[in-house]
Parts: structure tokens; sequence; C-alpha cells
């Protein structure tokens, strides 16, 4: 029995498989997207054309099925593909798993919501495979763009002085270092990708603040539209997140930057816990005994609000049930680190050193304490 050799195979049954060889990979970081996918695949495929690229949805394991109904679609058209994660969540890491999870030289990360305008897609590729720029972004600020159809004044107030402060900070030079549709080698993106933060929501910035060779970049002028489905997944510690993304990538490999967060809240938690016992023994002449258990409840409670809400808002405890229970065991945390830092404070100051420098080594200690535990038995478990 003879088998065919390659020799054999008719060139024109070749052929096609070359002429539809992957070319480009779009990245879609999803959180409650399901009605969105079909029209913007339908988008897509309008703008590309039929062969080349796949769509590959980066899912944070959506409560309205976007995973699911990614997989529906994939049944159907082999070019959609999904990664469904459990207990990760965030644009940028999404956008980072992305980049290692294609097999297209060429990628592209845009929104789920059909804000970004697929039509960009051929005119951004054909630009980085000419060489003539290596990162080809959509720009909501460049000569042409508009954001007409957005109608959202204040959110183009806070885009402004945040690109504002991302070009003083990190010397990126482009009209929107804060767009999240942009185009670049996957080989650039995944030769950066160890080190990257994955903090946040603004990819684009990390990578353009860690390549130690400037990028050349090109802005393509997009009309921003509306959302098409569902609700923003942005809300006001948007700005504290940009924030910790450019301090990640100034301090973060001195202090991590979830621990500087977590002291940042602390130190308020002080002022909480001052506030809390003077108004108990002024106003009330409450004895200092129970003034400062109630400060020190009070401030513990605090603390564990504004975490969730910032330090740990990727991993933000929602439901009624896991708050009273990140609430008790960060209490109990809390307890267990106010403890370490009264022990440790007292035998440095019975050891001689001075009482001011005890307390801080005590509140250091106790610091870390609370972190390490609340990292991993709040929000780790919860």
């Amino acid at each position: 029995m003879t088998h065919p050799t390659p020799a054999s195979v008719p060139p024109a049954a070749i052929r096609p498989a070359v002429a539809q060889s992957l070319e480009l990979a779009i990245i879609l970081p999803t959180l409650n997207e399901r009605d969105n996918l079909a029209p913007l695949v339908e988008r897509i495929e309008g703008a590309l054309g039929v062969h080349g690229w796949e769509v590959l949805i980066v899912d944070d394991n959506s409560a309205d099925g976007t995973a699911d109904e990614a997989r529906r679609l994939s049944l159907t058209d082999n070019r959609v593909r999904v990664i469904q994660r459990i207990g990760r969540r965030g644009l940028a890491s999404a956008a980072i798993e992305g980049f290692c999870a294609t097999a297209a030289p060429y990628a592209a990360v845009m929104d789920a919501d059909h804000q970004h305008d697929p039509k960009l897609l051929a005119d951004m590729l054909a630009a980085v495979k000419s060489g003539e720029t290596d990162v080809a972004v959509a720009s909501r600020f460049a000569d042409g763009a508009s954001m007409a159809e957005w109608n959202r004044p204040d959110r183009e107030k806070l885009s402004g002085l945040a690109n504002a402060l991302a070009r003083k900070l990190t010397g990126v030079e482009l009209s929107d270092p804060m767009s999240g549709f942009f185009l670049l080698p996957t080989a650039t993106a995944r030769k950066l990708v160890p080190s990257l933060s994955g903090i946040g929501f603004k990819i684009l910035l990390d990578l353009l603040a860690t390549s130690e060779e400037p990028l050349k970049v090109k802005d393509f002028p997009m009309n921003f539209s509306a959302r098409r489905a569902g609700e923003s997944k942005l809300d006001r510690a948007i700005a504290f997140d940009f924030l910790a993304g450019l301090y990640d990538k100034s301090f973060g490999r001195v202090i991590p930057t979830r621990f500087a967060l977590f002291a940042t809240v602390g130190a308020l938690g002080v002022v909480v816990h001052m506030a809390i016992l003077y108004a108990l023994m002024l106003a009330f002449s409450a004895g200092f005994s129970w003034a400062q258990a109630i400060a020190t409840f009070g401030a513990m409670s605090f603390n564990f609000w504004l975490n969730n809400w910032l330090t740990y808002r990727d991993k933000r405890l929602k439901t009624a049930d896991k708050v009273f229970w990140g609430w008790v065991s960060f209490i109990a945390a809390c307890s267990i680190g106010a403890f370490a830092n009264v022990a440790v404070a007292t035998t440095l100051h019975d050891r001689g050193l001075h009482a001011i420098l005890a307390a801080l080594v005590g509140i250091v200690i106790g610091s870390v304490w609370n972190y390490a535990l609340s990292s991993r038995f709040v929000w780790g478990r919860f």
C-alpha cells in the first residue's frame, strides 16, 4: 500500500490553506458581555474579511454566561476561541494571557462593548506589518477623532488628565496612552510580558513604559462610540487603579504595589481611629479603654471596606455573605496583627530602643502580618 507524498498533493489543495493562514488575533477581555459577542464577530468579519484572523475571548468568569456564549459561537466558527478565567480578574492580565495563548504573529486588544470600531484594524495591521510603526493605537484624541457618540464629557476630562500625567511620568509621547484599542507584533508583547505589572485596566501604558527600547507609535483617529449593550465595568476606583499602575512602574520593585496600597489604607485608618477616639472622649465623655476599643473596631471596619473597594478591587467581595465573613476574617486577622505589633514594640522598648522607633517597628511588623493574613484568608478565600 502506498501513501501519497507531499508532491502528489495537488497545489490547488495547498494554496487555500496558505491563503487562510492565521495573521491577527483580536483579544477581547470580557466581563458580562454576552449580548455583544456575536454582533462584534460579524463586525470584525466585515472589516477584515473571512480569513486570516481569530477572536480570543478572555472572560473573567462572567455571571451572565459570556464564556458559554463564546463556546456556542466557536462550535460553528473556529475563528472564535475562549479562555474562561477562575479567580483571576483585570483587563491588563487578560490581555497578557491572550498574547501568550495565540500563535498569530500580530495581536490587537480591543473592548467587546462596540465602543471600538473594528474598521480600523486593517489599516492598523498594515502599518505595523510594513514597519511604519511598532504599535498602532486607536486614539480618542488624535486629529480627526470623535467622542460625540460617547456623550460623556466627565470621562473625557478624566482621560485627558490621565494622558497628561502618563506622558509626564513615563515619557511616553502619544495622544492617547490610556487607549484600550491597539495592535502590535505578538512577539514584541510576549518579550515584554515577564516585566509587565498586569495591574489595572491600561495595558498599553504598561507595555510602552516597560520597553527598554522606545517603541514607535502611530495614532489612528477613532470614533469612540457608545456601549452597545450591558453596563461599564469601570467604576470610580479606575482613577486609583491608574495611579497604582504608575506607582508599580516606578517603585513596584522596591515595595510591592498591593502592599503599598494596603499600607496607605492603614494610614487612613489611623486617622479614622483618632477621629472616633477623640469624638467619643470629648463629646460623650467615654473612658479611654472603651473609646479605644470602639475606635479600633471602627478603624478595622473602615480598613476592610476601603481595601475591599480599592486594594483588592480585582478580587472584590460583593455578595452579602462573602462581605460579612470577609469582614469577620479581616477583624480576626488584624487582631492577631495588633497583638504582634504590641508584643514586638514592647519587647524592643524594654531592651532600650526609643519608644517612637519601637512603635514604628511594631507598626511595620503588624502591617506585614495583617497584609499576609488578609491576602490569604480574606480575599484569597472568599
